[in-house]
């Protein structure tokens, strides 16, 4: 049955009750699709919260609060779009009061939000599930790409058989460097059984190994700690950018909602076409 020929008492009764889903799919799958080609831009520009590249390590504090900012405003616009298209494009109802109207439009933008953070949320678990798998399909070491610039330096050799397979002391030597984190920090043994496995695999003499060894747990210990840095920033800006997202998404469903029924529009809005028409007269 079409919405015109049923009457308008009972689309009065059902359609503010109830959600209208193609509104709220439509709306989220536009937030997505903005906000990858946003974070995609960011990344491309450099600003990305989190990185394994061994540069990332040494930037600034300035770029990860400015990359965490960046994630923020890129969830309000996306959420913000995908509310507004959610609430432009449902239907209302007939005989529905104005507080009412208002209520289920902001609903439904609310909805594509939600469904817009479990699409993002799938696409993120799907992307590390294939970098597991290929990292293990590498048998790369526990602490890589986190430490593999340090375990580079560790096991540097200038002579070395071309098909030497590192793989295993790799992954022992990164499972200890990450103990240089902990309250106990690296143990004497593990310090001296890297001294041993450094100066038979490279060929160093005792005192050089233990100076690399050294100066690789000291490096160790500072990517680890900037890396837990970079991991609280990320998470407090994803969880910022979610929560504004979600009001963002009811603002704006609710402004869709009144463009839609032709009403007027917010205070914020008419401010903005108002100073917009004021240079538009004041310009030749």
């Amino acid at each position: 049955m079409s919405m015109e020929n049923v009457a308008p008492g009972m689309r009065s009764d059902i359609a503010p009750r109830f959600l209208q889903w193609s509104p709220i799919v439509l709306g989220a799958f536009a937030a997505t699709a903005l906000s990858s080609v946003l974070l995609t831009f960011g990344a491309t520009i450099g600003l990305g919260v989190t990185s394994t590249a061994p540069t990332w390590r040494d930037a600034s504090a300035a770029l990860a609060i400015l990359s965490g900012l960046y994630l923020i405003i890129q969830a309000v616009l996306s959420f913000g779009l995908g509310g507004y298209i959610a609430g432009h494009s449902r239907q209302p109802a007939v005989a529905a009061t104005v507080e009412e109207t208002e209520h289920v439009d902001g609903a439904h933008g609310l909805g594509a939000w939600a469904l817009a953070v479990v699409m993002g949320a799938i696409l993120a678990t799907l992307i590390g599930a294939a970098t597991i798998s290929r990292t293990r399909s590498a048998q790369a070491s526990a602490a890589e790409p986190l430490l593999s610039y340090e375990l580079d330096r560790l096991f540097r050799a200038s002579r070395r058989a071309p098909n030497a397979d590192l793989s295993a002391e790799r992954s022992e030597a990164g499972r200890i460097l990450l103990t240089t984190s902990s309250h106990s920090g690296l143990s004497t043994d593990d310090r001296t059984y890297l001294i041993q496995q450094v100066g038979a695999l490279t060929g160093l003499s005792a005192p050089d190994a233990e100076r690399r060894v050294d100066s690789v747990i000291v490096s160790a210990k500072t990517a680890i700690a900037r890396s837990r840095r970079s991991t609280i920033i990320l998470a407090f800006s994803v969880a910022t950018a979610i929560l504004l997202g979600a009001v963002a998404a009811w603002a704006a469903a609710c402004a869709g909602g009144r463009h839609r029924d032709g009403a007027t529009l917010p205070e914020w809005m008419v401010r903005s076409n108002a100073l917009d028409r004021r240079r538009e007269t004041v310009l030749p």
